[in-house]
């Protein structure tokens, strides 16, 4: 249970309604012990009445006499049975509408919880772990915690209180003959803890290759136009297959196991009831006990049948939450690697400082930066380039502070971004990324999706700065039109350009482009760059970039290779070295004359 003991908080949360649910359980149970006892006295009242008017001399009128009073006795008997059962009956509904209602309420917090916690781990957790994985844990993981904290802790609650009133009332009644009927009771006991680890171990392992499957079919449906392109659906589908096959044979283990528990549940109910019939049969011989008492403890028995049954499905049940809930602790024990410290959002105007940072990316160890040092005035405007790989992006991830440098700091209007509120940051920064993302949703949505409190108007004018609007007012719906799932009903290009119109409808006050330019035409290219030549005349702005914008002023340019600087300065400086920032504008130029020829 010690995976599980992290629930208390919700059970405790709950406690009115779960008290409320068990006092329905024990009243529940309580009139139930009391139906096999009104039996039990039943059946005595009748075989004494009937020894002793055959006993007697009888009449027609004294046997009209007898059968009116057997008769009114055992209507009493039968109404007092009934009255019973409608009370025990009334009680199950409101214990049911207590605990069942309750597990609901609390698997909607543990799934809310973990949304939350999710949101505020770091890139770093969502690079080393796969979505499928992810969504497993808060979707088929929760449910499996969710019997444990409804149906098992209802019928564990009931299977209790059922057994305190029956074996004291066998107890009362008969104790030889409880002792007896109770015998198979440790043997069951020892079956319970030997299945129940075997079926914890299954468990867990079913749950791991159920998050497996997952994730292969989140990554094989995300992948679906390179799987087709490629023709490569056969390959996918026999690697489905397989991790497929593996789950089988995975639950098939665990469906052996509680194959082999139900019937050894059953067997041993079955020896109870046969040590009752042989024992009681020998006790009333002697006159030790009566017909009604062996009756009596024959309904116990049977009605112990479904509570001692149970007792292998609920601890199936607990093991099976027990691993799903392991699993979940997992997550919910990762500690975000960057933490919001900061509660005041101050101004951050001002010049941006990388003062000697390095860093090293904790999951792959692959260090992305060198000592890289520079400095950006508010309001001016740098390129950063460089070869694949070189680390211009990661440039980009520090200053959003998605990661924390390994070595050295980073300063925005002379504040480390360790001491500005996260949030603030983020909020002020206009980003756009290489790897374009669009959410399931209307085109009009995914613009605002950085200011909410834009209307139609902005969105339509930010969506003209970035040269998409004409674009979108060809689709079907216009703003209106749903882009798909991560936009895959848009091109590359139109893509990129919602993506700068995104960052820009917030009117941040540091930008940062990385290689947003990829995928558009020149034409596109120059109104995008002519209105960036107004958008950021105010703004700091850093541009990640594979070519030169001779359009674009810039004040300053950053040239790395394999993580360290290599050139550093104003164009015009870098123009007199004659270095990398030379080649480039000069390869671009002979490009470009190339093409008008």
């Amino acid at each position: 249970m010690e995976h599980l003991a992290v629930l208390n908080k919700y059970i405790l949360r709950y406690k009115g309604r779960l008290l409320i649910g068990t006092v329905c359980v024990i009243f529940s149970n309580f009139f139930k012990a009391k139906v096999p006892q009104e039996i039990g006295e039943a059946l005595d009242f009748v075989l004494t009445k009937v020894k002793a008017f055959k006993a007697t001399t009888s009449t027609d009128a004294s046997s009209a006499i007898f059968y009116d009073d057997l008769g009114s006795s055992l209507l009493h008997f039968g109404l007092t049975v009934l009255a019973y059962a409608v009370i025990m009956g009334v009680f199950m509904y409101f214990m049911r509408q207590t605990i069942i209602y309750n597990s609901r309420l609390i698997e909607y917090d543990l799934r809310r919880d973990i949304y939350d916690h999710y949101q505020k781990l770091d890139i770093s957790f969502y690079k080393k772990n796969s979505t499928g994985d992810l969504m497993s844990r808060i979707s088929e993981d929760v449910s499996k915690v969710r019997m444990y904290l409804g149906p098992a802790l209802l019928y564990g609650i009931n299977l209790v209180s059922l057994f305190a009133m029956v074996i004291y009332a066998m107890i009362t009644t008969n104790p030889s003959l409880s002792l007896y009927t109770l015998m198979p009771l440790p043997f069951l006991s020892l079956s319970i803890y030997l299945v129940s680890s075997m079926i914890n171990r299954k468990s867990e392992a079913i749950q791991k290759q159920l998050a497996s499957l997952n994730s292969f079919a989140h990554e094989a449906y995300s992948g679906i136009q390179i799987i087709k392109s490629y023709a490569r659906e056969k390959a996918f589908g026999k690697a489905f297959a397989d991790e497929s096959d593996s789950f089988k044979s995975k639950s098939l283990e665990l469906a052996q196991v509680n194959a082999l528990f139900f019937p050894l549940m059953i067997l041993l109910v079955s020896a109870s009831t046969l040590l009752t019939v042989l024992v009681g049969g020998v006790q009333v011989t002697k006159g030790q006990a009566t017909a009604g008492e062996i009756a009596q403890f024959l309904i116990y028995v049977n009605m112990l049948t479904w509570p001692v049954t149970a007792i292998g499905w609920i601890a199936s049940i607990i093991q099976t939450a027990a691993a799903s809930q392991k699993r979940i602790n997992e997550f919910l024990d990762e500690m975000p690697l960057i933490s919001n410290t900061a509660e005041t959002n101050a101004p951050l105007e001002g010049k941006i400082v990388f003062d000697n940072v390095s860093f090293t990316y904790p999951n792959s160890g692959i260090t992305a930066l060198h000592n890289i040092s520079f400095t950006l005035e508010q309001g001016e405007k740098m390129i950063v380039i460089g070869k694949t790989a070189s680390g211009k992006s990661t440039i980009a991830e520090l200053l959003l502070r998605m990661y924390d440098p390994t070595v050295g700091a980073i300063h925005i209007a002379g504040k480390d971004v360790k001491e500005i509120n996260l949030n603030h940051l983020r909020h002020t920064i206009g980003y756009v990324p290489q790897d374009v993302f669009l959410f399931s949703d209307t085109v009009s949505n995914n613009i605002r999706f950085s200011n909410h409190d834009a209307d139609m108007s902005m969105v339509e004018e930010f969506a003209d700065h970035a040269a998409v609007k004409d674009d979108i007012l060809k689709l079907p719906e216009g703003f209106d039109t749903r882009v798909g799932e991560r936009g895959v009903s848009l091109s590359g290009g139109q893509k990129q350009r919602l993506s700068i119109a995104r960052a820009l409808i917030k009117r941040p006050k540091i930008v940062i482009l990385d290689d947003c330019l990829s995928a558009v035409d020149t034409s596109t290219e120059q109104h995008i760059l002519n209105y960036l030549k107004t958008a950021l005349e105010e703004k700091s702005a850093i541009i990640i970039t594979h070519r030169i914008f001779s359009s674009l002023k810039v004040d300053k340019v950053l040239v790395l290779d394999e993580g360290r600087i290599v050139e550093y300065g104003s164009p015009e400086e870098l123009l007199l070295q004659k270095g990398y920032y030379y080649q480039m504008l000069n390869e671009q130029r002979e490009e470009k004359q190339a093409e008008t020829q």
